[in-house]
């Protein structure tokens, strides 16, 4: 199969927009452009940032093949030859600028910031929107599973229940970079190092004369990680005794059966019956599995009704992030070089107030409370405003109801927005998956549990400068008199 740039992985009008500034001359002109998503997730308390490390990439190798500029040339818009000459050679010389993979962040705060040409920041939307969405839906809902779980081994089971190959293999990434512990698949764990864990299929068993013919086969291809799926027939009447009948024969040559897998059926009352029956046999070492469709409320109900579960295989609607399938990030100008080549804040306005956006480049920081450790509010300035990084006192007040407001004189500023590219070169060096995971248990430290619990979180707030609300609510009245 012919292989392919990432340049065209956008929508043709981008490509319509580029061309239509290249013929008017303003294709050079310098843009700001924000991304960021207006709504949590799973009606969640927060979400977890993700999907920088394949940004990084695609921004490093965004040039056009020949392939591409071939198949441009054959559109029915009839594109200019000078014009596919321009994106013959065009790279990414902007700069970039991200918070963290694993960042917990909020509403309406910009996740990426692209500076550059309008040509290289309006080619780059979609891309990034479709990697930033999709990875930082995952990890959001893998952290909610994470919560749940508390010390419980999770293990991401999705890959066949996935949409195609690149959501299977980024999707484990960012699933385990919040917290998972495992993945079945195998390129994942390749790629990423990410631990793998399997046992065996239903049709392992089905394919020998008796249950326990097939597990004796089993634990002797596989003694050093023996974990039996007891289900195939009866979990309690010949599944769980097989298991234990193969584990005594273990324990005799020194080795030993690591756990039993349940796959179906009434999840509680198997898994307290075959602790019953592991640990009458002497087995109390020997772990339970669960698996079969689980996501965060299904563990959630089994704990509280004092399921016997060590390890949780969670699947489909972990990687398809079935009960909300979209993160809904958008990309939007905040700002453009005027004729004096000084960057002007720009707006939209929309008839859904929560569609306005912020105008201006912004730099974003996390508050904390030095005394407790405790992240306060979040807060977004203009670059020049230098108050929150000399720790002056803040007057913090809700950007809708302004009456709502704080006084804040003691606290630490924690900038969230690193720069990635500068002027087209990376300068930021990608941490480890490892170090991202460990990051992210970090970020979890910062915040009370009333916003991190699962049901009914409390809404943790950010707030923007007076000169930024000055700012918007100036540009707002000049448009609607217009």
């Amino acid at each position: 199969m012919q292989s392919f740039g990432v340049a065209l992985h956008t929508d043709k009008y981008q490509i319509n927009m580029m061309y239509a500034h290249w013929v008017n001359g303003t294709h050079n002109q310098k843009v700001v452009f924000e991304a960021f998503f207006r709504k949590l997730p799973f009606g969640n308390g927060y979400a977890v940032s993700a999907g920088l490390e394949r940004i990084v990439s695609y921004i490093k190798n965004l040039r056009f093949e020949e392939s591409d500029l071939k198949y441009l040339s054959e559109q029915e818009e009839n594109y200019d030859p000078k014009f596919l000459e321009e994106l013959r050679q065009l790279r990414f010389k902007g700069s970039l600028y991200s918070v963290k993979e694993g960042t917990v962040v909020f509403p309406n705060e910009p996740l990426i910031r692209v500076e550059g040409r309008v040509m290289e920041a309006q080619l780059v939307e979609t891309a990034l929107l479709n990697y930033m969405n999709y990875q930082t839906l995952i990890a959001t809902k893998a952290s909610r599973i994470k919560n749940v779980a508390g010390n419980d081994v999770l293990m991401e089971f999705g890959t066949r229940r996935a949409q195609e190959a690149d959501a299977a293999l980024w999707g484990t990434r960012a699933a385990y970079l919040a917290g998972f512990d495992a993945t079945s698949n195998m390129l994942a764990g390749k790629m990423f190092g990410i631990p793998t864990k399997g046992t065996h299929a239903h049709s392992w068993v089905q394919s020998f004369e008796s249950e326990e013919e097939a597990f004796e086969r089993f634990a002797a291809a596989l003694p050093g990680q023996v974990t039996l799926l007891v289900d195939t027939y009866d979990t309690l009447k010949s599944g769980v005794p097989n298991a234990i009948k193969v584990g005594k024969r273990l324990e005799k040559q020194g080795k030993k059966l690591t756990a039993v897998r349940l796959d179906s059926g009434d999840l509680t009352y198997l898994s307290c019956k075959t602790r019953e029956m592991l640990d009458k046999a002497g087995m109390t070492d020997v772990q339970i599995v669960a698996s079969n469709d689980l996501d965060e409320h299904t563990i959630m109900n089994l704990k509280v009704q004092g399921a016997r579960v060590n390890s949780w295989g969670v699947g489909t609607q972990l990687i398809t992030a079935a009960d909300q399938p979209t993160l809904g990030g958008v990309y939007k100008l905040v700002a453009r070089e005027g004729a004096d080549g000084e960057y002007q804040p720009t707006i939209k306005i929309s008839g859904n107030p929560e569609k306005v956006t912020t105008p201006g480049i912004k730099d974003m920081y996390r508050l904390i409370d030095p005394e407790t450790g405790k992240a306060i509010a979040d807060y977004m300035c203009f670059p020049h405003e230098t108050t929150v990084e000399k720790g002056a006192p803040l007057h913090l007040f809700h950007p809708s109801h302004t009456y709502l407001s704080k006084h804040l004189e003691n606290y630490q500023a924690k900038s969230l927005l690193v720069p990635v590219f500068v002027d087209g070169e990376l300068i930021y060096e990608l941490p480890t998956l490892q170090e991202i995971r460990n990051y992210h248990r970090e970020q979890l430290k910062l915040f009370w549990p009333e916003y991190l619990r699962m049901l009914n979180p409390e809404h943790y707030r950010l707030h923007i400068s007076e000169e930024m609300w000055e700012t918007k609510t100036k540009l707002m009245k000049a448009y609607l008199k217009k």
